[in-house]
């Protein structure tokens, strides 16, 4: 037997090394962390906005949008004594729509009347 092999026939294992990342290595670090960063922070701004709208703001309700329903036909059914300009405005704020198109199966959040 020589001096670097043991009983079984195989040289022992060298002193483990320390890790050495590459630049490709530092970069998935870099980016893998920045994604989760953003990604906390996109959950958190959600989650604060709807605790906004429903804690601080009128009542809502969820409906879903009918087939044929515009902004102006929910709002005239939903506040028929009032002007439905104002509605289908306060409507739009509060699910935070761009245009006035609707889609059926779509949820709305209105007020409550009351």
């Amino acid at each position: 037997m020589t001096a670097t092999q043991t009983r079984t026939g195989y040289a022992p294992l060298a002193a483990p090394t320390r890790v050495h990342l590459t630049r490709r290595g530092r970069l998935v670090l870099t980016v893998l962390g920045a994604l989760l960063l953003f990604a906390a922070i996109s959950f958190g701004r959600t989650g604060s906005q709807a605790a906004t709208v429903t804690e601080s703001g009128p009542a809502l309700q969820q409906v879903t949008v009918q087939s044929g329903d515009t902004l102006w036909s929910v709002a005239q059914r939903m506040a028929p004594d009032n002007d439905p300009r104002e509605v289908v405005a306060q409507i739009k704020r509060i699910n935070s729509l761009h245009g006035s198109g609707l889609q059926a199966g779509q949820q709305l959040l209105l007020p409550t009347a009351g």
